[in-house]
């Protein structure tokens, strides 16, 4: 059973009574609503659906049934993503300023596009590799470059599917914790896909937990806390999860 989050304010993302998957339903009965200023923390096991789910509220999957709000509202300008690792810039050279600035509208001033370069780089901590190639990054380093490249156009929302993946602990860390930062600092709203549970303890307001074909959304302390989902989230063998929690 799904628990909708009583949203703060206008919702950026969401859905109702949700049925998603490739040709066949993987989750069902998915209920979220995702408030300006929320950090939401999607986890789950390896095959869970997670990128289902979240494709399915970007509006990349159509949905099988229920509803799907429109991202920021319908406008996708206020929107940012940032896939799992993007492979299409890897035989480009191109420096990192220029792959993040690429992301601007091309109406942008110069100044203001070179400004908002700047303070993207910055935010994540990659000024200093302004002027390289990106190819020449590590993978630790091309992540924060994607994160400055969705950050450059100044989202309301920005979603992220497992940016720390393959990242040792305390780079992953660092990125996550650089990224509520800026969140913080700019009222930004994130949608986070990943499987560190410490992070999102850490870090996220709220959960979306996952687990044998249901989606168990809301804040994150009580989820969280509660040993069956953390079982599933961790991949364990789960004893018993609690009761009404299925369908």
């Amino acid at each position: 059973m799904s628990v909708e989050s009583a949203p703060a304010g206008p919702a950026l993302l969401g859905c109702r009574d949700l049925v998603c998957g490739h040709g066949r339903p993987v989750l069902r009965g998915v209920t979220l609503q995702v408030a300006r200023g929320d950090a939401w923390y999607v986890l789950g096991p390896n095959g869970a659906g997670k990128s289902t789910l979240v494709a399915t509220l970007l509006g990349l999957l159509r949905p099988l049934a229920g509803e799907v709000s429109a991202p920021c509202g319908g406008d996708r300008r206020q929107l940012g993503f940032v896939p799992q690792e993007p492979r299409s810039e890897l035989a480009l050279p191109v420096t990192v300023r220029e792959w993040v600035g690429c992301a601007l509208d091309a109406a942008i001033g110069r100044v203001e596009a070179a400004a908002r370069i700047a303070a993207a780089l910055a935010a994540m901590g990659v000024e200093a590799l302004a002027a390289r190639d990106l190819r020449r990054l590590s993978l630790g380093q091309r992540r924060r470059v994607h994160v400055a490249r969705a950050l450059v156009r100044a989202p309301q929302l920005l979603v992220l599917d497992e940016p720390g993946a393959n990242l040792d602990r305390a780079a992953a860390i660092g990125l996550a914790a650089d990224l509520d930062r800026w969140r913080r600092e700019q009222g930004l709203t994130v949608v986070m896909v990943a499987h560190d549970l410490e992070l999102a303890r850490r870090f996220a307001s709220h959960a979306a937990i996952v687990f044998d074909g249901v989606v168990h959304a809301g804040p994150a302390g009580p989820l969280l806390a509660d040993p069956a989902l953390v079982a599933a989230v961790a991949g364990e063998p789960v004893a018993a999860v609690p009761v009404g929690w299925r369908r």
